[in-house]
């Protein structure tokens, strides 16, 4: 007769191992009856009867104690194999996403973690159902069966897991390519953008800018329509190199600014005192345009 507490542990388990729990509960019943039977057969002193089946009784109520714990193994292993197996398709659906993202990434090998957990943990329950069997030195067919089926179980989904392991290397390494390429990509965008918004500025007055290699001045009659314009071969070691967007406000020592490259009038605004002129770029992107030299001569 199933008892209640072996009869809701059944209740919980796949079909496969529920029929198997059946067979083992009449098989270790009809065990019973048959030795209880054998003993008061074979046996006619009361107290070496009483003592067969108080051992009797003993020895079933420990069949009955690994039975129910077995049990109990069997549903907590098969409870992680489902859960392995449920986040091995979890896993493999995101990863064949062409969408598969470093967050998606971090999600998988928490994933990945667990999955190892519950693989240890069976392990762990397999070894100590073993170890319990062999130190009551039980032959039970049925639940040897049910511990060889598991064992199958667990073998089966320790190969699905290997090579779900070697599918996310190489997912990883094709991954990491393709990291390195949009690494590689976005360097060189980076140094196109510094490329594009670099810009060069000088100032002095028009003997230090000649000096310098910066521009040449053409006398007109008596100083009259005196000609400034930039050299053909412009010296850069002298220019200041600055970036288009982060450089907005440029101090000049001197006063009465006069501009040898060509800016819009409405890019920017001027203003001297004590000596010094102020130079504001309100509208970078106009007041480059034109040239991306910019030089003034002051007085």
């Amino acid at each position: 007769m199933l008892h209640g507490s072996s009869y809701q542990t059944a209740k919980k388990m796949p079909k496969f191992l529920s029929f198997l729990f059946l067979g083992l509960i009449l098989t270790t019943s009809c065990t019973e009856k048959t030795d209880s039977s054998d003993t008061l057969s074979d046996s006619t002193d009361p107290i070496e009867l009483q003592n067969r089946i108080d051992q009797l009784e003993l020895d079933n109520s420990l069949k009955d104690s690994v039975i129910n714990e077995s049990l109990l193994f069997f549903n907590e292993i098969q409870t992680n194999l489902e859960a392995i197996g449920i986040r091995r398709k979890e896993i493999q659906n995101l990863t064949s996403n062409p969408e598969f993202s470093p967050s998606d990434k971090t999600w998988v090998l928490e994933q990945i973690r667990q999955i190892n957990f519950m693989r240890e943990d069976n392990a762990a329950k397999m070894k100590q159902l073993s170890a319990e069997m062999k130190k009551n030195q039980f032959q039970i067919k049925e639940l040897e069966t049910m511990i060889a089926s598991l064992m199958k179980d667990i073998e089966w989904k320790d190969e699905q897991i290997n090579l779900l392991q070697d599918e996310l290397e190489q997912l990883d390494s094709e991954y990491s390519k393709l990291f390195d390429a949009y690494q590689e990509k976005a360097i060189q965008v980076d140094q196109l953008k510094s490329k594009i918004n670099t810009v060069y500025y000088a100032y002095g007055s028009s003997k230090e800018l000649s000096a310098n290699g910066v521009i040449t001045t053409k006398n007109g009659f008596i100083g009259i329509g005196r000609k400034i314009k930039l050299k053909e071969e412009i010296n850069d070691d002298y220019f200041t190199k600055i970036n288009a967007l982060e450089k907005k406000v440029i101090n000049l020592d001197g006063e009465h600014p006069h501009f040898v490259t060509v800016h819009p009038s409405g890019s920017y605004t001027l203003s001297s005192t004590n000596g010094r002129t102020k130079l504001t770029i309100t509208d970078a992107s106009e007041f480059w345009k034109i040239s991306k030299y910019l030089v003034i001569v002051v007085d």
